[in-house]
């Protein structure tokens, strides 16, 4: 499967790969460099690594929603 680099240096992966990898709008990839080139994989939080910061919460602050909060609108001019 071949992708073209824009002038800009962008790729536009085909919707099925992207579908394929579980990746939406927003969402981060990761390359990782080896000997053979690189590998494109979705940037996933690990949720255990967040297990020590539970017991550091204020009783009564509600989680957050990282889902609703991508789902709300935003200014475009904020993206990383």
């Amino acid at each position: 499967m071949l992708v073209r680099i824009t002038s800009k240096r962008q790729v536009t992966f085909p919707a099925r790969v992207l579908e394929a990898m579980g990746v939406e709008p927003g969402d981060r990839l990761e390359l990782e460099e080896g000997a053979d080139g690189f590998i494109v994989r979705p940037h996933r939080i690990d949720l255990s690594r967040l297990a020590p910061l539970r017991g550091k919460l204020r009783p009564g602050v509600e989680a957050f929603d990282i889902h609703a909060f991508r789902a709300q609108p935003h200014d475009p001019a904020l993206r990383d």
